[in-house]
């Protein structure tokens, strides 16, 4: 990708677009390098514009609420978009209905959902990601799971075409969906179910007092690093790595969670190398003692 020629293309282009920027402070783990281009569009017209424009060859993410993303120490050849706060809307389509754009905050729709008395909402208010990364990865806790709520997807293709695709015609499995990695999610509309408030909030309360008793917070962390090997075993993988590898393991800054086995941490200043060194020791540690094989929950953009 030659900068100078995207620079001299996007010349007049009415957009936030940033080159060589630091992808650090964009990721709970505050670990990664820079990357050459960083798109924030604050309109769909903006959004479809720069696809136009930008090739469809050429590398590009998009990010989230950075939640369980770990990006590489070395230069991103490619563009990162993440959607500004226009694509972050949520409103009422009718009394069971929400509309909520990808850039919301899960918790900020089960928020939503218990200002208006709507219930099946609850489980996301444990969730810290995005609409379109819990949309992509089906992301889910408490037995329920973002198909268990999604009526329709918005989204928007490499092309620029604007497409819907019902919830139906999605394949879902645990921690992924088969919608294509071209797509960037626009907005998603949900169904709910009428319930009092005070019962939501109390529900709410009872999943969060759960997470906390059991989960690390308020640290540089990329959440659950591991999908639960459902086909392998009925043990949980935090369990599996507890049994697997030895206490107080780390490289660099990159050690495991003394609450929650399954949750990595950048102790202070860690870097991809050192994240990466530890969760491959993990896998091969788990392999040898149990011959479960572990997925990654965590996405490495490279």
């Amino acid at each position: 990708m030659d900068i100078k020629n995207f620079e001299n293309k996007f010349k007049n282009f009415d957009g936030k677009i940033y080159f060589n920027y630091s992808l650090k402070k964009l990721n709970w783990f505050n670990i990664g390098g820079d990357t050459k281009i960083y798109f924030k569009p604050d309109t769909l017209q903006n959004l479809v514009e720069f696809l136009k424009l930008y090739k469809k060859e050429e590398k590009l993410f998009v990010l989230g609420a950075g939640s369980n993303v770990l990006f590489k120490d070395d230069l991103f050849e490619g563009a990162v978009i993440k959607l500004s706060k226009n694509f972050s809307r949520i409103s009422l389509l009718n009394e069971n209905t929400i509309i909520a754009g990808s850039g919301a905050l899960d918790k900020t729709l089960s928020e939503f959902a218990l200002e208006n008395s709507l219930g099946g909402f609850e489980f996301l208010s444990c969730i810290p990601g995005s609409i379109g990364g819990g949309i992509r990865m089906n992301s889910g806790c408490f037995d329920k799971e973002f198909k268990d709520i999604l009526i329709s997807v918005q989204a928007v293709n490499r092309l620029g075409e604007i497409l819907t695709i019902p919830a139906k015609e999605i394949v879902f499995n645990y921690r992924s969906c088969d919608l294509g990695k071209d797509l960037i999610f626009l907005s998603a509309t949900f169904k709910g179910n009428k319930k009092k408030k005070d019962e939501i909030e109390k529900e709410v309360i009872n999943l969060k007092t759960k997470k906390e008793k059991a989960q690390p917070t308020k640290i540089k962390t990329g959440g659950s690093t591991f999908k639960n090997p459902i086909k392998q075993t009925n043990k949980k993988v935090w369990e599996i790595i507890k049994d697997s590898v030895p206490s107080g393991i780390q490289f660099g800054d990159a050690i495991i969670s003394d609450k929650h086995a399954n949750f990595f941490i950048n102790k202070n200043n860690a870097s991809y190398k050192d994240m990466k060194k530890l969760i491959d020791f993990v896998k091969e540690k788990v392999n040898n003692k149990t011959g479960v094989k572990l997925d990654l929950e965590i996405i490495l953009v490279e």
